[in-house]
């Protein structure tokens, strides 16, 4: 009946292949080749029935695995021989739904040239419509309700297809087929702008009369993909400074989107790597150096060399800016610590008082996501935050395993969601601190879980008792596993580096409970995601106040100064502050939770040395005594040293604390203590990796926590290490800090269920 060699496959596809032009190209691919069959989008998986010539099918699929379309991201990959049947073309049928989910939804892409064009060709039917896209660029995770990725699952149910556009979206061959947000000026959302109470305002152009506001020096509030900015004028000094009065946001850095590269090389310093990153389907902010005279305000980013810097990753981002300003402070629309504003009416009645209007549009977001943020250290690109341009995209692991939940940790929260071999990590949720951002996390865990169909077996959560995320870990129908903060933080780096066997982690941060009932930060570990033995610590110093201590260096470096010399000296720094009820809560040891945070050690020497004796924003000191160092190491170096404690090497923090002092005292300047801080402390843990490496014949160390976010640190540890003849394992698929522990807590998790966890040992 069929010609001698002629055979029929089925081939299933899991990975993000759905909303990213898959399927026509495989329609094109197959046409070209006279392959008969279908393909199919399933809630497990795109599914190909090719029939054709052996030969003709091996080049089929080799086309497919080796040159997918370029968002395409294919995880695995399964054929079968299947018995022939009669056909005589290649088709695509409708999707086909039902429960175990295994395809993935694709991340919100950045607006792709071909759109771009179209934007602002004024012969193109969406010329300056600012919700054109294609299969290569759009909204994708913040418009879906559910799987298969289609239409009818995603805020775009609500408009319904003109006639061309229809046209489009149902043939294989045009660049909008099964483009899911497809919308043109007639059937698709529009924008409007409202006062600042709401109110619908006249204008026969919208955008250009919200540039002119901006211009004006106005706040504006614009609806993007994943939720609300306030926007105004970046080169306006006073519009500057009344955003962060009216949004009490005293000094954490703004971030700037600009209208093109040209006008970011006018502003920062960009290498190749950093210019690909911002104009790649991600387009994270990337936090660039700021050239030498600098021409915006310095309030945009005060006591910060490096500017968080973006391009315009929507077409309506793109006409605002076209119109507009050529640089725009773009930072999110929220409260306080809250998450992201991404519903008009929240939005109005929350800034009330801030923005002076509303750009919006009747386009519902379903999922609110904030903006990426990344840096380039070392050679690659590093995520600080991981959320629009990268969620829901997963980590791929090594082994499949059964699902389970982790909740992460206290700041910069996410969760993850391991589903076979996926681990899916939540948007960036925030610091679990209000009710408000409580409610986006509990509304994140049941869509990820209702989104891919996924029953947990285990929800892991951190060991603090007080978290929320442990709270609510707590109160599921489920068993628990609690983990210990830092070995999360080393799990994760493993399992994004598809490392196995044992290593030895420098795990630095800020905080994160310890099984001894200390408050750890300064941990050098030798373990593997199973279990992890605690080598060693730096050492543990009161921390008067416990969490007033963060917010207020100053105490910190009373304690560490009371603890570190025989009398405390008089410094500087405590000239304005009344010190004698911190020093009675030292001398009573009365809440005084003693600490071996790597973070509060350079809160300390940043107060002793006169940078900063309060923050308002978290690593505020570390940053400015980066800052400080100019960029470069000192050659001279403060004391230090290494003794067994309690069956441990514990790192001497005391003889460097009265170093500093003595510095301060003898007057050299903050830019010399902060290069030799950074000399001692790079040297300190290049002797206890030797230590460690010698103790345990292990050559691979894995660096994690917030303290690398240290652009002087970090880049000065990889390179003195990898000069030593270690194998470096380092962060680039989740951030270093708080926002990757989820999936190290994930994977902790799935050895537990293997009977394979262990713990911490090694506490004392």
């Amino acid at each position: 009946m069929y010609p001698d060699g002629t055979r029929r496959i089925r081939i299933t596809v899991n990975g993000i292949v759905q909303g990213v032009g898959f399927r026509p190209f495989v329609y094109r691919l197959a046409c070209t080749r006279s392959i008969q069959g279908f393909i199919r989008n399933t809630p497990s998986g795109v599914v190909i029935e090719a029939q054709g010539p052996g030969e003709t099918l091996e080049g089929f699929l080799t086309e497919i695995e080796r040159h997918p379309p370029p968002l395409a991201r294919i995880t695995a990959l399964e054929t079968v021989s299947v018995s022939c049947e009669p056909c005589s073309c290649f088709e695509i049928d409708l999707s086909v739904h039902g429960h175990e989910v295994e395809t993935l939804i694709p991340p919100d892409i950045a607006l792709c040239e071909s759109c771009r064009s179209e934007l602002f060709d004024s012969r193109n039917r969406r010329f300056r419509y600012p919700f054109i896209n294609c299969t290569d660029c759009g909204p994708r995770y913040t418009i879906v309700e559910s799987i298969p990725y289609d239409r009818p699952f995603t805020s775009m149910k609500g408009f319904p297809l003109c006639p061309d556009c229809a046209e489009e979206y149902r043939d294989p061959l045009d660049r909008r087929f099964h483009a899911q947000p497809n919308a043109c000026p007639v059937c698709g959302p529009a924008v409007m702008l409202l006062d600042s109470f709401g109110n619908r305002l006249a204008a026969d152009r919208v955008i250009r009369e919200a540039s002119a506001m901006l211009k004006a020096g106005k706040i504006v509030a614009v609806k993007g993909v994943g939720g609300f900015h306030l926007a105004v004028d970046a080169r306006n000094g006073s519009a500057v400074q009344r955003l962060r009065d009216q949004k009490a946001r005293e000094e954490k850095p703004f971030a700037v989107m600009m209208r093109d590269l040209a006008s970011v090389r006018q502003i920062c310093v960009v290498g190749s790597d950093e210019a690909a990153a911002l104009r790649s389907a991600e387009a994270p902010i990337m936090l660039l150096e700021k050239s030498a005279g600098f021409p915006l305000p310095e309030i945009i980013a005060p006591g910060n060399d490096r500017l968080g810097v973006m391009l315009p990753y929507s077409p309506l981002h793109a006409l605002l800016l076209e119109e507009g300003p050529d640089m725009v402070v773009m930072t999110s629309a929220n409260c306080s610590d809250e998450p992201v504003l991404h519903d008009d009416a929240d939005a109005v009645r929350r800034l009330v008082g801030i923005a002076d209007a509303f750009l919006v549009h009747n386009r519902p977001i379903l999922q609110k996501c904030d903006d990426s943020v990344a840096i380039h250290l070392s050679g690659a690109l590093r995520l600080f935050r991981r959320s629009r341009g990268y969620v829901p995209a997963p980590v791929l692991l090594d082994e499949d395993g059964p699902p389970l939940l982790a909740t992460g940790g206290e700041l910069k929260n996410t969760l993850c969601l391991l589903h076979g071999r996926n681990a899916i990590l939540s948007q960036h949720l925030g610091d679990m601190k209000n009710f408000e951002t409580w409610q986006f996390f509990t509304d994140a865990a049941r869509h990820l879980q209702e989104l891919f169909r996924a029953s947990p077996e285990l929800v892991v959560h951190d060991l603090h008792p007080d978290y929320l995320t442990t709270r609510w870990a707590s109160m599921q129908p489920l068993p628990l596993l609690g983990v210990q903060h830092h070995h999360a933080h080393l799990a994760a780096c493993l399992a994004e580096n598809g490392e196995h066997s044992p290593v030895i982690g420098l795990v630095l941060d800020g905080t994160g409970y310890g099984p001894d009932g200390t408050i750890w930060g300064g941990e050098v570990l030798i373990g593997d995601c199973a279990g992890v033995e605690r080598f060693a610590s730096l050492e543990a110093m009161p921390l008067p106040g416990g969490d007033a201590a963060i917010l207020e260096p100053w105490r910190a470096a009373l304690g560490y100064l009371y603890r570190s010399c025989p009398e405390i000296p008089y410094l500087p720094f405590l000239r304005d502050f009344m010190s004698n009820e911190v020093t009675e809560l030292l001398v009573r040891n009365l809440h005084c939770p003693e600490t071996s945070s790597c973070g509060r050690l350079f809160d300390v020497v940043a107060a002793v040395a006169g940078l900063r004796n309060r923050v308002f924003y978290e690593g505020q000191s570390a940053v400015e005594l980066m800052q400080a160092a100019g960029g470069r190491l000192g050659s001279g170096r403060f004391s230090s040293g290494v003794e067994v404690r309690d069956g441990r090497l514990v790192m001497l923090v005391a003889p460097l604390v009265r170093d500093v002092a003595s510095a301060v005292g003898d007057g050299m300047l903050p830019g010399e203590i902060s290069r030799r801080f950074h000399r001692t402390l790079c040297d300190m843990l290049l002797d206890v990796t030797r230590r460690a490496s010698s103790a345990s014949g292990i050559c691979t160390v894995a660096l994690s926590g917030g303290v690398f976010q240290n652009s002087l640190l970090f880049e000065t540890l990889v390179a003195e290490l990898q000069a030593s003849g270690y194998m470096v394992l380092t962060h680039t698929a989740v951030p270093c800090n708080d926002g990757g522990i989820s999936l190290g807590q994930a994977v902790i998790g799935r050895e537990y269920l293997k009977g394979k966890y262990g713990g911490v040992v090694g506490n004392g």
